[in-house]
């Protein structure tokens, strides 16, 4: 499973369960990401992303993009988007 850094998690907001993320790479809706970092390790599919409340379906760097997540993340985690084998 080969995979691409795409941003890193500026924020975590615990009560809504949403990374905040800078981004250095393209990301879009139903892409598959991994968050890993000290004490941080999860993957999942990205099922919604928005950009100052308002949804979108792609992201590119640069942008800073909220996205909703079961796991827990923290600020400097890396984000990355697992590329289709």
């Amino acid at each position: 499973m080969s995979e691409q850094l795409v941003g890193s998690v500026s924020h975590y907001f615990n009560k809504a369960g949403v990374i905040a993320i800078e981004m250095t790479g393209d990301l879009a809706v139903g892409d598959t990401i991994h968050v890993t970092g000290h004490l941080t390790d999860f993957t999942e599919m990205v099922g919604s992303m928005q950009i100052e409340h308002e949804q979108v379906t792609k992201v590119k760097p640069g942008d800073s993009v909220g996205i909703k997540v079961a796991g827990k993340a923290r600020e400097g985690d890396d984000v990355y988007r697992v590329l289709p084998d």
